[in-house]
C-alpha cells in the first residue's frame, strides 16, 4: 500500500439520502483513523462534508423516490451520472463506494468497474425482497457488497457474490439501554410526560402523503388521551417547513413540538412512535420505542411495487425478526382508525411494551458489529489490492 508520504489515497463516494450520509460520515471517520492522507470526493450530505468529503453535487439531487418522481427528474439524474462517470474515470480513484441509492449507483459502479476502478456497494439493494434478478447486475457492477443485515449476506452467498456483513453504524452508536430521562432533558421535555413521536419520512413524497393521516390520527388520540403530547423531528429546515405547511391546513390547532434533527433523542424520549417505513424504523427499534409503521405511495408506484415485492414485511424490525413484531399499515390500511387502534395499547400497556423492548434489544445485538470499522477495513483491503 502507498505510504503516507506518497500521493493520497483517493476514495470516490456517492450518497443519496440522509441515512447514506450517516453511513458515509462513519466510513470516512474510520478510514481517517488509519490513514491521514486520503481524499474523499463525490456526492455528499452535510455530515460527510463536515468530515472533509469534497462534494461535486448536493446529496438532495438524488433524493427522489417512486417511478413518477424519478421520471420527472430523469434528465437531471442522467446528466449527473454521465458527469460522474467522466470525472471518476479521469480521476481514477483507488476505490469507489456507492452508498445505498442502488438505482443510481449500480449503473455508475458498472461503468467505473469496466474502466478498471474497484467498486463497492455499501448497503445492499433489497434484492431478497423484489427484483431478485438484480443480483446478477450487482455481481457485474461491484467487487464487494457491504451488507447491513445478516439475512442479506445469506442471500448473496447463495449466488456466490462477494458480500461482507458489517452490521449497522446506528446499532453501534445507540446504547442497548436508552437513557430516556437524559434524552428528555436535552430536549427540555417534561420528565413524566406522555409523548408520541411522529415521523412522516424524509422524502418530499412521504411527507406529502403521510403527514395528513398521521396528524388526523394524532388529533383523535388526543381526544382519547388528553395528556398526550406530540414531538416531531424533521431532517432539515426545508422538510420542517413542508410539514408545518401541511399541518396548518390539516390540523392547525394540534399542539406539537417540532425539532430540526435530534431524531435519536426524540425517539428515545417517546413512549410510542408513529412513523414511515424506512431506516427510521431501525433507529426507532434501537431507541427501544414501541411503534406503528405507516406507509403510502402514489397509486402507480404502489401498483407496480405490490407486484414486485416478494417479502411479507417492509419494516426493518419485522424483517430482522422474520415475523411481525410491529404493526405495519400500508396504503389503504394506513387510515386514522387503524393507526389509533394500533397506537392506543402502545401508550398504555406496560407489560406488552416491556416484552417488545426485550425483542428490540435482541435484534439490536444482532447488528452491533462495529460497522464503521469493518466497512473501512473492507474498503482499504480493496485499495491495497489495487495499489500493490
Amino acid at each position: 500500500m502507498q505510504s503516507q508520504e506518497d500521493k493520497p489515497i483517493i476514495i470516490g463516494l456517492v450518497a443519496g439520502e440522509v441515512s447514506g450520509d450517516i453511513l458515509g460520515a462513519g466510513l470516512i471517520a474510520a478510514i481517517k483513523q488509519q490513514y491521514n492522507n486520503v481524499r474523499f470526493v463525490g456526492i455528499a450530505g452535510p455530515r460527510m462534508k463536515a468530515m472533509g468529503c469534497e462534494a461535486w453535487y448536493e446529496m438532495e439531487e438524488l433524493a427522489v423516490m417512486g417511478v413518477v418522481e424519478v421520471l420527472a427528474r430523469l434528465p437531471r439524474l442522467l446528466s449527473i451520472r454521465r458527469d460522474l462517470v467522466k470525472r471518476f474515470t479521469e480521476l481514477k480513484p483507488d476505490v469507489f463506494v456507492g452508498i445505498d441509492a442502488p438505482d443510481f449507483n449500480l449503473t455508475l459502479e458498472s461503468k467505473l468497474k469496466q474502466s478498471g476502478i474497484k467498486t463497492v456497494q455499501y448497503v445492499s439493494p433489497s434484492v431478497w425482497a423484489w427484483r431478485q434478478k438484480r443480483i446478477f447486475k450487482i455481481a457485474k457492477a461491484t467487487h464487494l457488497v457491504l451488507a447491513l443485515l445478516p439475512f442479506e449476506k445469506a442471500f448473496y452467498d447463495k449466488f456466490e457474490v462477494p458480500c461482507l456483513f458489517v452490521g449497522h453504524t446506528l446499532a453501534d452508536k445507540l446504547p442497548l439501554e436508552p437513557d430516556k430521562n437524559g434524552a428528555r432533558n436535552r430536549l427540555k421535555l417534561e420528565p413524566e410526560g406522555l409523548y408520541l413521536a411522529i415521523l412522516p419520512g424524509s422524502r418530499h413524497a412521504e411527507i406529502t402523503l403521510l403527514t395528513p393521516v398521521f396528524l388526523q390520527a394524532a388529533e383523535e388520540l388526543l381526544s382519547k388521551i388528553p395528556n398526550l403530547k406530540f414531538i416531531v423531528p424533521m431532517v432539515n429546515e426545508t422538510k420542517k417547513k413542508a410539514f408545518l405547511d401541511i399541518k396548518a391546513k390539516v390540523a392547525p390547532n394540534l399542539p406539537l413540538t417540532v425539532f430540526e434533527g435530534k431524531s435519536t433523542d426524540v425517539l428515545t424520549s417517546a413512549d410510542a412512535t408513529l412513523l414511515a417505513s424506512g431506516t427510521a424504523t431501525l433507529e426507532c427499534m434501537l431507541a427501544k420505542s414501541p411503534m406503528v409503521v405507516g406507509y403510502k405511495m402514489r397509486g402507480l408506484n404502489y401498483f407496480i411495487g405490490k407486484r414486485l415485492v416478494k417479502t411479507p414485511f417492509i419494516s426493518l424490525p419485522n424483517l430482522l425478526a422474520n415475523k411481525q413484531v410491529v404493526l405495519e399499515l400500508l396504503q389503504d390500511d394506513c387510515i386514522v382508525s387503524n393507526i389509533v387502534n394500533g397506537l392506543t395499547p402502545l401508550l398504555s400497556d406496560v407489560e406488552h411494551n416491556n416484552a417488545l423492548k426485550s425483542i428490540f434489544r435482541d435484534l439490536h445485538l444482532q447488528i452491533r458489529c462495529n460497522a464503521d470499522e469493518k466497512a473501512a477495513q473492507a474498503v482499504l483491503s480493496l485499495v491495497q489490492t489495487h495499489t500493490t
